[in-house]
């Protein structure tokens, strides 16, 4: 059994491009699209396994065309780049949420090394 929060609530902010889940601890999370997009958790995205991760460029202007739920257990979130075949658990959520500085940060650098952008091009 999990020991991540239940959900209260989660709002997209459409103009913003920010999704923000709340949890019954008290957590908010400010998740931007991009973010969610480049931390999907696709085997597209996350490879089959350790080390296999995509670095995914591109997507600062990206945003959520849909959140449908799945169970009790999270949301299918479906991207307007037609991205849509990851389904983020909500642990899966809290823990972006908790480590969204650190592990923002490391896609920055990573993409610097890689010479990539956030930018589509």
């Amino acid at each position: 059994m999990s020991n991540t929060p239940a959900p209260t609530d989660i709002v997209l902010h459409q103009r913003s491009r920010i999704l923000e889940v709340a949890f019954e601890d008290g957590s908010r999370f400010p998740l931007p699209c991009e973010y969610l997009r480049v931390e999907s958790t696709s085997a597209e995205e996350q490879g089959h396994g350790p080390g296999q991760k995509v670095l995914v460029a591109g997507k600062r202007e990206v945003g959520i065309r849909a959140i449908e739920p799945v169970g009790h257990y999270g949301v299918l979130l479906r991207f307007d780049d037609g991205h849509d075949t990851g389904i983020y658990s909500w642990t899966t959520l809290f823990e972006l949420g908790r480590a969204q500085e650190q592990r923002f940060s490391t896609y920055l650098a990573a993409l610097a090394k890689a010479g990539l952008s956030r930018d589509h091009r």
